[in-house]
């Protein structure tokens, strides 16, 4: 063996080249195919997509689920929204409720429901004597113009309610059902 005096050199440590690439699978077993990979992107896009909304009659299902068979009366209850809203992403929302705030008479909860968002039942806010008062305020969003229902549920096992329309200019909430 003739020496030449060239040392070999290492590989550079950089980006792999094309058959490195292919051969470096990073744990995977298979690889996906960039045809299969375009057709399904292809046919997911095809497909008609719908924004999920409530109607009137999910909102009354969602009220009856929460209420059951217990009757739902008007009074106690202010439920403050302004009436036109240019952005539904932010839409103000005060609900108080007449109530002694009492260990034997208060509030326990103040649920929210509405009719065209993709939900129907908001939120609930869960309360109790300690909170001296039956009042909450947020912001929600609201997907189109609808009607607002805040129904208050008593320690005497009484539903409250009042409601609110509201006319939305710019619509917000247009997520899928979870």
């Amino acid at each position: 063996m003739k020496h030449t005096g060239v040392i070999p050199r290492a590989k550079p440590e950089g980006p792999l080249g094309p058959q490195e690439r292919s051969r470096a699978t990073l744990g995977m077993t298979a690889r996906v195919d960039r045809r299969a990979f375009l057709t399904v992107i292809g046919i997911i896009s095809a497909l008609p997509f719908s924004a999920a909304r409530a109607t009137p009659e999910a909102m009354a299902a969602a009220i009856k689920q929460v209420v059951g068979s217990a009757a739902v009366r008007e009074g106690r209850v202010t439920l403050d929204l302004p009436p036109l809203v240019e952005n539904g992403s932010t839409v103000p929302l005060t609900v108080s409720v007449d109530s002694p705030m009492s260990e034997a008479d208060h509030v326990t909860a103040i649920h929210v429901f509405n009719e065209k968002n993709p939900q129907p039942h908001v939120f609930d806010a869960r309360l109790s004597p300690r909170n001296g008062k039956a009042l909450i305020a947020t912001r929600i969003k609201l997907g189109d113009s609808q009607k607002v229902v805040a129904i208050a549920e008593t320690s005497r096992g009484e539903f409250w309610s009042a409601s609110a329309d509201v006319i939305v200019t710019l619509a917000a909430c247009l997520e899928d059902i979870t």
